[in-house]
């Protein structure tokens, strides 16, 4: 979905109608009907993936383009494709009229794209990735699996502050949910990274293997380097010694890289499996070994 203005009329709509269709979406803040079918055509417009492009114009803002197409009431929806307007409609008729109404029109361009889909698709690089994640969220927001993924694209990149915008919506849900709970805690130690002298740290435990707050202040910062192993062997060595330390902080922290570094569970006509990772049932058996001592 994109806001189109009179200076982008262009190429948002002419130029792009050539390549897929075009719905066009004439509305204004004011007009009530026009709050019910605007949910509507951008919830189609992730639906049917790519079928077409949703352009929203402000008529009340852009009077020289409603004029141009013969507005007379809104919300008037109008069907642009190979540079010209096909169809449309006006009011805010049902999802199922629009549903129907985009049938006549874009169906076979989703089945082209599908056809399409069936081939293997070319590896992505790190940001066709990214984008690939960040249109996953954008389709299913409460997709959580999705979310997971693209917030730990995002912090593997380094981007931190996109990682933070992209986790805010479901930050409230971190404290029952381990995944998320497990991002939650790498945002903090990336932000908590730099806080602390790595050598100062280092001095603080060779003279106190009980300075927990040292260690657990190393195993973040190492978190944070995503070094993973060496973050939970220093983790280890508080657990060793005080299991219960700081209300379980270092267990906690534990479980939460492990998160991080399981590898997508398999699905099977069963159900899914956990992973065989290696390095991750070495670290499961370790943890266990040690809580369970």
């Amino acid at each position: 979905m994109i806001d189109v203005t009179l200076e982008n009329f262009e190429s948002e709509v002419i130029a792009a109608s050539m390549d897929q269709p075009v719905l066009v979406d004439f509305w204004a803040p004011w007009c009530g009907p026009c709050k019910t079918i605007g949910p509507i055509l951008e919830k189609l417009e992730g639906e049917y993936g790519g079928g077409f492009k949703l352009a929203k114009i402000n008529s009340d803002e852009e009077q020289q383009l409603a004029s141009a197409f013969g507005v007379r009431s809104i919300p008037t929806v109008v069907l642009m494709m190979n540079g010209q307007p096909v169809d449309g409609f006006m009011g805010a008729v049902p999802e199922s009229k629009v549903r129907e109404f985009l049938d006549k029109h874009v169906t076979a361009v989703v089945a082209e794209e599908e056809a399409a889909a069936e081939a293997p698709a070319p590896e992505l690089d790190a940001e066709g990735q990214l984008e690939r994640l960040q249109h996953a969220v954008a389709t299913d927001p409460a997709n959580d699996d999705a979310r997971f993924d693209y917030v730990k694209a995002l912090l593997m990149a380094g981007r931190l502050a996109d990682a933070k915008r992209a986790f805010e919506p479901v930050a409230a849900k971190a404290p029952a949910l381990r995944r998320l709970d497990a991002l939650r805690r790498w945002i903090e130690a990336v932000e908590a990274e730099g806080a602390h002298d790595a050598a100062a740290l280092d001095a603080r435990i060779a003279a106190n293997r009980r300075d927990f707050d040292a260690r657990y202040a190393k195993a973040q910062s190492l978190f944070a380097k995503q070094q993973w192993t060496a973050a939970m062997d220093e983790l280890l060595e508080i657990l060793m010694r005080d299991k219960s330390w700081n209300e379980e902080a270092a267990r906690k922290l534990y479980i939460a890289i492990l998160e991080i570094i399981e590898p997508p569970k398999q699905k099977t006509a069963e159900g899914q499996i956990p992973s065989d990772d290696p390095t991750v049932a070495s670290y499961r058996r370790r943890l266990s070994s040690v809580v369970l001592s």
